[in-house]
């Protein structure tokens, strides 16, 4: 591996890791404050876009301040509203339309578009390459970097050309050393150098741990016939039982498209679920088969998303940088919707930092005027009403908790005087396999359901295979000897595309990870029940290449 004195480093006044929505707003708002500022953004993926997925009904509050007229310089916003659907699907063929006053109300689109964002992220990085910024696709952030204080200076990226023996092929070029005089970590749901900042300044000392759920999401071309352009549709019920949390979404897109998916929340109990094979059952409901009948699939990917809310949040500040978007957990869960949310805290960072360097800090300091204006704002007011939906669910369960949920935003607008807390990290609500009902999944039928592999190919990932796994055992033992025995190694079936399987060689069983088929989801990271799996960027590039999700 390279050291820092191969590295090459470049000087700018801000650094930006991630090209999602959060790190490009921060960086179109910096420009539009101080055209002249020197303006970095990394991104791991090989385009901007590459590795966005939502679902996504998106809520334009924070582009409208963003961008006022964002429709004169064409944002990608084509498809309002129409209409909104909500079903409690009570058996595999059974349901019951939901009425509408009984919804909770942010759950109600009236204003909002379905969208790709990852079409969106495309846009904002042209709007970014316009004010001036520097936009860096297909270099990973692998590492950041402290001065001798402590103080983050910026991120290295990985190096390029390693083999899986850990040596340097003839192709090898060390990574780059971006320095900044501060960081701003945009990286996603999970972000790896996020975590490490957060165990390294211990910034979630006074919050509730991180809960998380995992998305997979299809698109499908179907019938003009079927096609209602802005339908939104919600479900909740099966094929999830009432002590796992999710829910299903069918959004009516452009182009006689929909993008459908299902969330299912990481605290499951039952080790022998699967979220991919919930999702491919969820399809032949006749809710939803009624609409993809004679449909062709076109696209797949997974991603977790935040769920724990305002509880979850940690410090979002430290010397040298600050947490934006999913990176601190800004997902508003009751609404299923965190792309306004991290636009606006994006905006409200790079706001933070340009009054610094304005007033001429060179980055000494830790700018808590950016928790300051977060907490003045509506994100922090949405997240406050919010508070109560994701404990609601795992204290009550989805009937009760999708009742209490009611009356607390309906009713009392998320305002009761209580705040529930999940204290109980998700990887750690395995139940023990020979306590949990085994689940007989269907075998995909090819039309409507499908299997894993055939889905990770509709994702494009793509991975040099000659570089070291990018997903790493702590103890390589503990697959076989403790999470076998005792959950039938959970990894066989909460990865949405296949990377863990259980394999005999030599009349052994052994753990064998086919990283090249990782999407990027962080499941794994999350859910191991020992924390064993450690999920590290691969080489600039690598992973899904989602075109339109």
């Amino acid at each position: 591996m390279s050291n820092s004195e191969e590295r090459e480093s470049m000087e700018f006044d801000v650094v930006i890791v991630g090209g999602g929505p959060a790190g490009l707003s921060a960086a179109c708002r910096l420009l539009q404050l101080d055209d002249s500022l020197s303006v970095v953004v990394v991104e791991k993926g090989s385009e901007i876009g590459a590795h966005i997925l939502s679902g996504n009904c998106f809520e334009p509050r924070a582009l409208d301040e963003l961008f006022p007229d964002w429709k004169q310089r064409g944002a990608p916003l084509e498809t309002p509203v129409t209409g909104d659907s909500v079903y409690f699907l009570r058996g595999s063929d059974t349901s019951t339309r939901v009425p509408n006053a009984f919804v909770p109300r942010p759950m109600h689109n009236e204003g909002n578009y379905i969208i790709s964002l990852g079409r969106l992220c495309q846009w904002l990085g042209e709007q970014a390459e316009a004010l001036g910024a520097n936009v860096f696709p297909g270099f990973a952030a692998s590492e950041v970097l402290y001065d001798a204080d402590g103080r983050v200076t910026g991120v290295a990226t990985s190096d390029m050309g390693i083999g899986k023996d850990g040596r340097k092929k003839d192709a090898y070029t060390p990574g780059y050393e971006l320095l900044g005089k501060y960081t701003i970590f945009a990286e996603g749901c999970r972000g790896n150098l996020g975590e490490s900042l957060i165990e390294r300044f211990d910034l979630r000392a006074d919050a509730d741990p991180q809960h998380y759920g995992i998305g997979l999401k299809e698109v499908w071309e179907i019938d003009p016939d079927r096609h209602e352009p802005g339908s939104v549709v919600h479900t909740a019920g099966w094929p999830l039982d009432n002590h796992t949390e999710g829910g299903g979404f069918l959004y009516h897109a452009a182009n006689n498209q929909v993008f459908l998916g299902l969330i299912v929340a990481l605290n499951y109990r039952n080790p022998h679920l699967s979220p991919f094979d919930e999702f491919q059952r969820w399809k032949h409901h006749p809710v939803i088969a009624s609409v993809l009948e004679g449909g062709k699939r076109i696209a797949y990917g997974a991603r977790a998303v935040n769920k724990g809310g305002l509880q979850s949040l940690p410090k979002l500040v430290f010397p040298g940088g600050m947490l934006v978007g999913c990176d601190a957990g800004l997902l508003n869960g009751v609404k299923i919707k965190g792309a306004h949310t991290a636009i606006k805290s994006g905006a409200l960072a790079a706001e933070s930092v340009h009054e610094a360097l304005a007033a001429g800090d060179e980055g000494q300091g830790v700018l808590e005027g950016y928790s300051t204006k977060l907490e003045a704002s509506w994100v922090h007011d949405e997240l406050h009403r919010a508070r109560n939906f994701g404990p609601a669910l795992n204290r009550l369960g989805t009937f009760w908790g999708a009742a209490f949920t009611f009356v607390d935003q309906n009713i009392f607008g998320g305002r009761l005087p209580f705040t529930w807390h999940n204290t109980v990290p998700d990887h750690e609500s395995l139940d023990a396999a020979d306590d949990a009902t085994p689940i007989d999944y269907p075998k995909p039928d090819g039309v409507l359901s499908f299997d894993k592999l055939s889905s990770v190919f509709l994702s494009s990932t793509n991975h040099e295979e000659d570089q070291p796994s990018h997903l790493r055992l702590k103890d390589a033992s503990v697959p076989i000897a403790h999470n076998l025995p005792r959950y039938d190694e959970p990894a066989q079936r909460y990865c949405p595309a296949g990377v863990y399987e259980i394999v005999e060689e030599g009349g052994e069983q052994v753990f064998r990870i086919n990283a090249q088929n990782c999407v990027h989801c962080k499941t794994c990271d999350i859910k191991d029940p020992t924390q064993n799996i450690v999920w590290t960027v691969p080489e600039g590039g690598g992973g899904p290449n989602y075109s339109g999700m």
